[in-house]
């Protein structure tokens, strides 16, 4: 055929043009050149090269005009390339693939999708299209930064060692790891990678954003036949919420917090006013599941009084020392 007689390049530009036609029926030379990041005098020289090797498209003059195939006519080339095909469960989360560096090979399994579907199909699955979109970061937060993403990625796909500079909480702040990366997960924005090391047994989760530092290799590792990443996540969140909450509150909660719960974003204060006891005064009294008097009094003092601790005397202490550090520094103070 003769794409076979042109450049790569050009080559899939072509076949990029006609799943475009096919896909969408009709669309201008500006429109071709705007989706395919090319010229207007490009997208001529491609139209007649596709005219002359006798693909039945021709121009519409007009306002309403533009390039269209023949009715009826559909080409047969769908089929996937390899990055388009290992980037198929990206299709419908643009940011997601861009993320990762697979933006194009999704965009174009997206095209060669759409263009195998009948008439009917493309207009549903056009009109889910423009009717859902999913935006992955929480309210009041920027997704991280994540420059070594791609490179990640990279190395899951391929099942090869990766040398990093990790960032964590613990001292010493900055390590050396080598991490054999078993997958990659995104949670509420945030990237997460599963991964094993050279010097440690079992897996472990490092947030991604806190890779300071990535340096590929070209060593493959033998990944565990019987992984299973999401059962693995699975596990993981219900072993750190275990590790996470060292104990428990109790609290009462003012209704009028009560009633405006539902606008925030602590689960756990949530949770326990759904299930605790309305006393005679309209308060909520509840169990709160608490990770540290410190972490807790953090949580709480925000709500200022409209939460009373009742136990531990510790936290409540802790509270009343935040408060009293307030009151010092603003009664009867004034800023400099």
């Amino acid at each position: 055929m003769f794409i076979a007689t042109l450049g790569c390049v050009r080559s899939s530009r072509l076949v990029s043009i006609l799943l475009l036609l096919q896909a969408r029926g009709r669309l201008t030379a500006q429109e071709l050149a705007d989706e395919l990041e090319v010229s207007l005098r490009t997208v001529y020289r491609d139209m007649d090269a596709l005219s002359t090797a006798g693909v039945p498209v021709y121009a519409e003059q007009g306002r309403a005009g533009g390039y269209r195939l023949v009715d009826g006519y559909r080409t047969r080339l769908t089929g996937l390339t390899d990055g388009e095909a290992r980037s198929l469960f990206l299709v419908g989360l643009p940011g997601a693939a861009r993320a990762l560096g697979l933006e194009g090979d999704a965009a174009a399994a997206e095209l060669k999708l759409l263009a195998a579907l009948g008439g009917d199909q493309r207009a549903r699955a056009g009109r889910l299209r423009e009717r859902f979109h999913v935006d992955l970061p929480g309210w009041y937060r920027d997704a991280d930064d994540t420059p070594h993403l791609a490179a990640l990625a990279e190395a899951v796909l391929g099942d090869r060692w990766v040398s990093v500079t990790y960032r964590r909480w613990e001292a010493p702040r900055e390590v050396e790891r080598t991490l054999a990366p078993y997958g990659l997960v995104l949670k509420n924005g945030t990237w997460y990678a599963v991964a094993a090391t050279r010097d440690r047994d079992g897996t472990r989760t490092y947030r991604v954003s806190n890779i300071l530092a990535l340096q590929p290799t070209s060593e493959a590792f033998k990944r565990p036949s019987d992984f299973d990443l999401a059962d693995h996540w699975t596990r993981h969140l219900a072993a750190f919420d275990a590790r996470r909450i060292t104990g428990t509150a109790t609290i009462r909660i003012a209704p009028t917090l009560v009633r405006r719960l539902s606008d925030f974003g602590d689960p756990e204060l949530r949770r326990a006013a759904a299930g605790g006891a309305v006393g005679d005064d309209g308060w909520t009294r509840a169990v709160l599941n608490i990770e540290s008097v410190d972490h807790a009094a953090r949580q709480l003092i925000g709500h200022g009084t409209e939460v009373e601790v009742v136990d531990p005397p510790e936290l409540r202490a802790e509270l009343g020392r935040r408060g009293a550090s307030l009151v010092e520094t603003y009664a009867g103070a004034h800023g400099t």
